[in-house]
């Protein structure tokens, strides 16, 4: 029983204060149409950079990783309540709105968390 204590104190420890490196999460988002994937999210919006980084900078647990409104991208971290699993968001303007890709770090499958962030920072711009 002590074995699977620390097992999963260390597996805790890591998943919380893993680095997160900008080089590997804050890249440019690809594609051209909305798409979900199993731990995954890609919408396009019709919003301002700068108004959607205000709405994400308040969101719970959420914290900016690399980036910046004036650059034109930014990435976010949110983390999971009780384990603080990171999720990556980044946003970035384009022509006629904005690209938002949401993505997991750990594991295979989101249960949709990403997309359900993603809508609700959007519905907060309503």
């Amino acid at each position: 029983m002590k074995w699977v204590i620390l097992i999963v104190v260390v597996l805790a420890g890591y998943v919380r204060l893993a680095p997160s490196d900008p080089a590997r999460w804050h890249r440019a988002v690809e594609g051209d149409a909305d798409r979900i994937g199993e731990g995954s999210v890609v919408r396009l919006a019709a919003v301002d950079l700068a108004a959607l980084d205000q709405v994400a900078r308040n969101w719970p647990r959420t914290s900016v990783l690399a980036g910046s409104v004036a650059e034109g991208r930014v990435t976010y971290i949110t983390r999971s309540a009780f384990w603080g699993f990171p999720d990556y968001t980044t946003v970035e303007t384009r022509p006629d709105g904005v690209a938002i890709y949401a993505r997991l770090r750990f594991g295979r499958r989101d249960f949709g968390v990403n997309g359900k962030r993603v809508a609700g920072w959007l519905d907060a711009l309503q």
